[in-house]
């Protein structure tokens, strides 16, 4: 009881942050599971499953807050499911352990990226608002979704860092965009594991423990992304990119630094991090009402490019 007690409190707080950053709950989870003996792909079926309900209440639950940018859901999601699909059913027989420390240098790079960019020059204004395209968004899916497949977690920590490094689309439907795309994902992931390792390696009581303090957070999150400022939000989502793989390069063969080096680098960078955020809430009081009017301007570019023209003879159907 203890066991699910824990597992329902690991959702909860994972739920939180993913929806409030738009990454984590998969490799928080994940994490908890392995640590506990559970076998990789076990573990990534269990959280996958679980995400099927969690994703679903927190998409919607962005939807209603306005945080979701459903033609991007859709670009990056389906082929999203596809890349997962394949992650799944061939997990058993792949090793990431090589490629891991090559894709934390590329988030870590994104990562910093993000967190420079927001905390030193906030809201993008250039690009914001211009269409997020389908040869970017398809290729980044795919890639997302076999990593958060093979890894137990990666959807948001790839998509959510590359999207921001391309200035077109506001953080918070950035982050609601990509929780409610993993929706489909989660679904297609799912799948693929019962395919490739069958039910009875699945623990369904774990599944319901971690889905009952996902839907719990769920609301809360997409509720506290449309209330963060979003120069404050782009800081602590690159903080959180960076501090994650920035660990996991530590750890692994290729550096394999020692504990006093790898809590050297923690201190530093969380020391940085909680300056970043104090300077990036400062800025975004000054610059207030120019954040929002950017905003504004926007996502009126948005609607009126989704508007159908009225002089086109299909406008009335």
């Amino acid at each position: 009881m203890r066991k699910l007690l824990l597992l329902a409190l690991v959702g909860l707080g994972a739920q939180l942050v993913d929806g409030s950053l738009g990454m984590a709950y998969g490799v928080t989870s994940t994490t908890l599971l392995l640590a506990i003996g559970t076998n990789p792909a076990a573990a990534s079926a269990t959280v996958h499953l679980a995400e099927i309900g969690t994703t679903l209440v927190s998409g919607v639950s962005h939807w209603k807050f306005g945080n979701v940018d459903w033609k991007v859901v859709l670009k990056i999601g389906v082929p999203g499911a596809v890349g997962a699909f394949a992650g799944a059913t061939f997990l058993s027989s792949l090793s990431t352990e090589t490629a891991a420390p090559l894709m934390s240098i590329i988030l870590l790079a994104l990562g910093l990226y993000v967190f420079i960019r927001f905390t030193t020059q906030g809201l993008p204004k250039g690009r914001l608002g211009k269409p997020l395209r389908k040869r970017f968004l398809a290729p980044l899916g795919i890639v997302a979704g076999f990593v958060d497949s093979t890894g137990g977690g990666g959807w948001g920590p790839v998509g959510t860092p590359a999207i921001l490094a391309s200035g077109r689309l506001e953080p918070r439907k950035t982050i609601g965009s990509i929780d409610t795309s993993e929706f489909l994902v989660a679904v297609a992931a799912s799948i693929g594991f019962i395919v490739g390792i069958g039910n009875e390696n699945i623990n369904y009581t774990w599944v319901l423990a971690l889905l009952l303090g996902g839907v719990i957070a769920a609301p809360i999150a997409a509720w506290l992304v449309r209330h963060i400022p979003p120069r404050v939000l782009g800081s602590l989502v690159g903080g959180v990119i960076i501090l994650t793989n920035t660990r996991t390069l530590l750890r692994s063969d290729w550096i394999d630094a020692s504990d006093g080096v790898r809590y050297a680098f923690y201190a530093v960078i969380y020391v940085v991090w909680a300056a970043a955020i104090a300077y990036s809430f400062a800025q975004y009081r000054k610059h207030r009402h120019e954040d929002e009017a950017i905003i504004a301007e926007a996502e009126a570019i948005v609607a009126t490019d989704d508007r159908p023209d009225e002089k086109s003879p299909t406008a009335a159907v």
